[in-house]
């Protein structure tokens, strides 16, 4: 199981997805759990994009078996009725694996929790990179013409 905001797709979401795959072996089947926008909102900032697009722009990664969105009332609600053998925490996550591990024991689950340490780099490797380029772009009126806002 994997877990994130997932606002704005990039390469990092993806390496972050198959690494955490990849700690399952072979026939591991890869759950992704959404942030809530109320969870993200609270967290780290307004979404760009709702938590029902996100999840399914997630569900359509190579590798990615099953897409669930947060429980605001109970974060640990998934993971309790899915019962993974691996949590994969991503690298720009602030959770202690350890400590993690003692609270799911603490709650009768006998899970893993693996931090992914390695980050694949790139310009736009972070959805607040993304949005700091856009806001940086001088764009002609006319790129918008054909949007509908």
């Amino acid at each position: 199981m994997a877990s994130g905001t997932f606002d704005i797709l990039h390469p990092g979401h993806v390496f972050y997805l198959d690494e955490a795959r990849k700690l399952g072996g072979e026939n591991a089947k890869l759950m992704v759990v959404i942030a809530t926008d109320k969870t993200v909102h609270k967290h780290k900032r307004i979404p760009i994009v709702d938590e029902n697009q996100r999840a399914e722009m997630v569900s359509s990664i190579k590798g990615v078996d099953e897409v669930f969105i947060g429980d605001e009332e109970d974060p640990f609600k998934i993971v309790k009725t899915q019962k993974p053998d691996i949590i994969a925490i991503g690298p720009d996550q602030n959770f202690n694996p350890q400590n993690l591990e003692e609270k799911l024991k603490n709650m009768g689950l006998n899970i893993k929790v693996v931090k992914i340490k390695s980050y694949k780099t790139f310009e736009l490797d972070s959805t607040c990179k993304i949005i700091q380029k856009i806001k940086k772009t001088h764009f002609n009126k006319q790129v918008f013409d054909d949007c509908d806002l």
